[in-house]
């Protein structure tokens, strides 16, 4: 089997469109989110009156008919529709995958209102044949802009280089902002061997601490922006409903939450970035994190950002050549990486752990995060969670 060299990686960049600009954009929205609603109501329709299931392929032969029946949808480009029944789609499946898994809510596909449609689609930035863009995200104007089928010539703030081949291109608008996203096919880098390996203990107390004694620091950055939102959404709530006050308050808070995501996605990427760098090995406990999620500690364990800290670790360990290892996590809390010896009554308390049988005491997190390693990579590392040079 032939291993495959390339991944795929998001690039997102600030746009700067003009008014009318903007207007197009917006309009775009509207039809992309109306066509999603008469998709989803023309597949309910069809099953319940005919027993049929339709296909994305199907919705997608009706488009001709529906421009010339409808001459607005002819404003919108052609992928960017074909890419609505596609989303469609996708949710369908969604659907019948957690009804296969026995979901208590399986979720069926909804109408989709202005607030929750936020992003239209172009599939395809690059013409594999002239190995050359297509009319889809082109940069023009020394890169200054970027041209948008339908919508023109928009200003982009590009920050850092495009790399690779742009498979597809993503319009958001994000609390009256616009970015351009785009999807591209890179070619994998694999980084030097260090011949070191890690384990990871993460938790809420400290980010992460690992099995060579590092501590790393938990941002909380919900935490620490808790007082501003009471503040702020307590304004929502003695605006009055429909009105634009409570428009703009609710954006505030919305502005508030992006500035927390915006922060932790920041966190994760550096974190992850330099641990791929130190280490050709990094083991971590298989968490199942929407589960823990819904205990008394949600807040806590969400504000970590546990979930995405490791789709970045292993995104970008794949890139490197590096080996993410996630192990089973039962007793890693409770067993004595002296010893062995595995029991409750070794955890003296959320910070201490003491061997009831050698008398080893450690950090107990410092303690788990060497179990955890010694499961990755049983003969890796010694006694004294020295780690060694993995083959």
């Amino acid at each position: 089997m032939q291993e495959n060299t390339t991944q795929i990686r998001v690039y997102r960049y600030r746009l700067y469109p003009t008014k009318p600009q903007e207007v197009a954009m917006f309009e775009t929205l509207r039809l992309t989110r109306t066509l999603y609603n008469a998709g989803l109501e023309q597949r309910r329709e069809a099953y319940r009156k005919h027993g049929k299931t339709l296909s994305a392929y199907d919705q997608q032969r009706e488009l001709t008919a529906l421009k010339a029946e409808c001459p607005e949808f002819s404003g919108v480009y052609s992928h960017v529709l074909q890419d609505v029944f596609d989303r469609l789609d996708k949710a369908y499946k969604a659907f019948f995958s957690r009804v296969k898994k026995g979901a208590k809510r399986a979720g069926f596909p909804r109408f989709k209102p202005a607030q929750r449609w936020d992003s239209f689609k172009f599939k395809q930035c690059w013409d594999n044949k002239k190995n050359d863009w297509t009319a889809c995200g082109r940069p023009v104007d020394d890169g200054q802009r970027i041209s948008i089928p339908k919508i023109g010539n928009v200003k982009i703030k590009l920050h850092r280089p495009l790399e690779g081949k742009p498979k597809s291109l993503q319009i958001v608008h994000d609390c009256g902002q616009w970015f351009a996203v785009y999807a591209c096919e890179v070619p994998k880098a694999p980084l030097p061997a260090t011949g070191s390996s890690v384990g990871l203990d993460l938790g809420t107390t400290w980010f992460a601490v690992t099995s060579d004694g590092e501590f790393i620091e938990n941002p909380r950055h919900l935490g620490n922006s808790l007082k501003k939102l009471r503040v702020q959404q307590r304004t929502v709530a003695r605006r009055k409903k429909g009105g634009n006050r409570r428009r703009k308050a609710v954006q505030q808070v919305a502005k508030t939450h992006r500035k927390v995501r915006r922060q932790r996605l920041d966190f994760q990427h550096k974190t992850a970035r330099r641990l791929v760098n130190e280490h050709d090995v990094i083991a971590h406990e298989n968490l199942q994190v929407g589960n823990m999620a819904q205990s008394n500690l949600a807040r806590s364990i969400l504000d970590a950002g546990w979930a995405g800290f490791l789709f970045q670790l292993s995104s970008k360990a794949e890139s490197a050549g590096r080996r993410v290892i996630a192990v089973d996590p039962r007793y890693t809390s409770q067993k004595c990486h002296a010893c062995g010896h595995t029991g409750k009554e070794n955890r003296v308390n959320q910070a201490t752990f003491r061997c009831v049988q050698c008398g080893h005491t450690a950090n107990a997190d410092h303690n788990a995060a060497k179990n955890i390693l010694g499961r990755a990579v049983p003969s890796g590392v010694n006694g004294s969670g020295v780690s060694h040079a993995v083959a």
